[in-house]
């Protein structure tokens, strides 16, 4: 497991500084922000179309042949980019291509990499292994972020990609040498039942022959309300809030008449509050989603509170503890969508939620770009966070109400139908 985190670290770093120098890349090589949006969609949009089939994939396939396939692949496309990017051969819909096959790549990799992790230590553990698998992911992003500019500085732009590329080798390398403990489920599981004499079918081939089916993994999600609630509170979250790149950015460089400086310091102190959180909701031994709802809707209050901020020493105080609640309500949130699932349906709901975190990606900057158009910075942040905590109550509610009980009626005998003192019943 320390060796995994070392090597998630790392390539946590390459991405981020891969991720920091694109953006510049094609600022530089189209002059649009526009394209710059775009190409992070296209990355993207595999997610939404693929995410099904590469969880099937990573059910199907043993999980580190699966991760380091998919990592060398990975790395493949970062040393092409790097390649074309040093001999000026890079166009916009060159790039536009990179990104797309990169994307579809990572609908395998990312449900391979997050449950080989959790294979590495015992099943109690797993909660304590996300919340390190968190912590490693926001400090390799500080780290990236901050070498993307020593990078392009010193070395050139294809230099970002080269070390992107040298990082996914790194974690190739490793995983030959990982042994997850006699407790992970790795297998697939048995063979479906055969088909019965009548021509019917078990409900666990129905789908087909080995019941590795995407529809089976679908179908689980469905069933599941604890699922299905995850899914709506990370959903509205995100749609309303998170993107504090955007709204934080306004925040400060407008109403609160501060510079780059200024964010670079709200930035750093909601990087610091996520490794907190990351700390803290690797402790949780048993994550609920009403842990993660609650959580969710206190980090939405002290939003409202950022976004009426009257300075920004306000602002850097209330961000602190803002980042730190989101921060364990997602780790939270990735334990039980990890844990809850059988063994041989994890990938398959990693898929799923690909999926769906897919939608809320692309949806959520567009329509928190509209409410700041009509509410500003600070309404689009006090609305946002109203939101989130008006639509996380009425969920409990409507919960709590579906768990009351109906009453039962006990029918009383009337004195009539009692036999009479000192006569035979």
């Amino acid at each position: 497991m320390r060796w995994w985190s070392v090597a998630n670290f790392v390539s946590n770093a390459g991405t981020w500084m891969q991720l920091t120098v694109q953006n510049l890349l094609v600022l530089q090589i189209t002059g649009s922000a526009a394209a710059t949006g775009l190409s992070l969609s296209v990355q993207a949009a595999p997610g939404l179309l693929m995410s099904l089939a590469g969880g099937a994939a990573v059910d199907r396939f043993p999980r580190k042949l699966t991760a380091a396939v998919s990592q060398a692949l990975l790395g493949a496309v970062a040393f092409v980019t790097a390649f074309l990017v040093a001999y000026d051969q890079l166009s916009l819909g060159v790039l536009m291509a990179l990104a797309a096959v990169t994307g579809l790549i990572a609908t395998v990799d990312g449900p391979a990499c997050a449950l080989l992790g959790n294979d590495l230590v015992r099943p109690e553990d797993v909660p304590s292994a996300i919340g390190v698998g968190s912590l490693v992911h926001n400090a390799g992003r500080l780290t990236g972020a901050g070498l993307a500019g020593l990078a392009v500085g010193v070395f050139g732009t294809a230099a970002a990609y080269a070390a992107n590329g040298l990082s996914f080798l790194f974690v190739t390398a490793v995983i030959p040498f990982l042994r997850p403990v006699a407790t992970a489920v790795t297998a697939r599981p048995p063979a479906a039942a055969p088909h019965k004499a009548d021509g019917s079918g078990s409900a666990d081939g129905a789908d087909g022959a080995d019941g590795m089916t995407v529809r089976e993994g679908l179908a689980f999600f469905a069933r599941r309300p604890r699922l299905v609630a995850l899914a709506g509170i990370t959903g509205v979250s995100a749609i309303f809030g998170r993107n504090y790149g955007l709204t934080l950015a306004v925040l400060v460089t407008g109403p609160l008449a501060g510079g780059a400086g200024a964010f670079g310091t709200v930035s750093t102190v909601l990087a610091a509050g996520g490794i907190i959180g990351a700390v803290l909701g690797a402790r949780l031994r048993k994550p609920s989603v009403r842990i993660v709802g609650l959580l969710a809707a206190a980090g939405a209050l002290l939003q409202v509170a950022a976004g009426l901020s009257p300075s920004l020493t306000v602002l850097l105080v209330l961000v602190l503890p803002m980042a730190v609640a989101e921060s364990v309500s997602d780790t939270a949130g990735t334990t039980v969508l990890q844990t809850d699932p059988p063994a041989h349906l994890r990938g398959r709901v990693l898929g799923v939620w690909g999926s769906v975190r897919t939608v809320w990606s692309l949806a959520g900057p567009p329509a928190l770009g509209l409410l700041m158009e009509l509410a500003g910075a600070r309404g689009a942040l006090v609305t946002g966070g109203l939101v989130i905590a008006g639509a996380i109550g009425a969920g409990y509610v409507l919960r709590d109400r579906r768990r009351v009980p109906a009453p039962v009626l006990v029918r009383t005998p009337a004195l009539t139908d009692r036999p009479a003192l000192g006569t035979a019943a």
